[in-house]
């Protein structure tokens, strides 16, 4: 059985009736070329069972299409939800994700310094990735970068937040709304960008609000079970109790053992 041989752009060119160039253009986002040479560069290329030699164009431009995606806690269904969308779209624009775990301090410096030899087109650093001082080389080198959920102050970097602050005082207006005046704020890292925002932002619309707080060292329905227990334990009059995440609520979904939380007095509390 013979070996199929690697089609090149210019067999493609020659099938289609086009130029080696227009073939290039075709294969490259955001490239011009008019739709009737596209489509016959298309038709040619799927006879052909051609594709584009990746390294050859990085080589030639200085310039690849992979994303790095830099990111952590991938227990964590937030970051789940957040990947799938953010691969889908890249793909659909024509990137390639390269995924690198943060969740390993040793292995994280050799990570980030591999993407650059990949000559990435850019990197996003999501909330819970490495300090933004390592994502500096990027942006030296002329090579965009994104923070999701990161504080930014990396000059030349796109950010892309939730409203933590508005967030948080919708909290604070509903428990004053129903007069709750003994309340908890349970939040992960008092470090952590997200959870400092909506921390800050629901002491400063408290108002006469007793509030009783709590930051744990690690994040996880077993971390919020054990940290809300300890809240309504040291604080028997608590009446709502604000979770900075899904993911510390003592009975957010898909904790695998729910079981009530004792507490010392009588009552509801509510949690929000």
């Amino acid at each position: 059985m013979s070996e199929k041989k690697w089609i090149k752009a210019e067999d493609v060119a020659r099938l289609a009736g086009v130029s080696r160039s227009a073939v290039s253009r075709t294969f490259t986002p955001g490239a011009s070329v008019a739709d009737k040479t596209r489509q016959k560069v298309l038709a040619a290329a799927e006879e052909l069972g051609y594709q584009v030699n990746i390294i050859a164009r990085t080589m030639i431009t200085g310039s690849s299409n992979f994303i790095g995606i830099v990111t952590a806690g991938f227990d964590n269904p937030f970051r789940s939800k957040l990947l799938a969308p953010l691969v889908h779209q890249l793909a659909l624009n024509g990137f390639m994700p390269l995924l690198m775990n943060a969740d390993d301090p040793q292995q994280l410096a050799p990570s980030l310094k591999q993407l650059l030899s990949y000559h990435v087109a850019g990197v996003i650093i999501t909330s819970g990735a490495p300090p933004l001082s390592l994502a500096e080389e990027y942006l030296e080198r002329k090579i965009p970068v994104t923070l999701i959920n990161r504080h930014a102050e990396l000059a030349g970097c796109d950010r892309v937040s939730s409203d933590n602050a508005q967030g948080a005082k919708l909290v604070a207006d509903l428990f004053s709304h129903r007069r709750w005046q003994q309340v908890g704020f349970l939040g992960e890292d008092g470090e952590n960008f997200s959870t400092r925002q909506r921390y800050e932002a629901f002491i400063a619309h408290a108002g006469g609000m007793q509030v009783s707080a709590h930051f744990c060292a690690s994040a996880g329905y077993q971390a919020g079970f054990d940290a809300a227990r300890r809240l309504l334990l040291d604080n028997p009059g608590l009446q709502a109790l604000f979770c900075a995440t899904d993911m510390l609520a003592p009975w957010g979904a898909g904790r695998p053992a729910r079981r009530p939380i004792e507490r010392p007095a009588p009552g509801r509390y509510r949690l929000r």
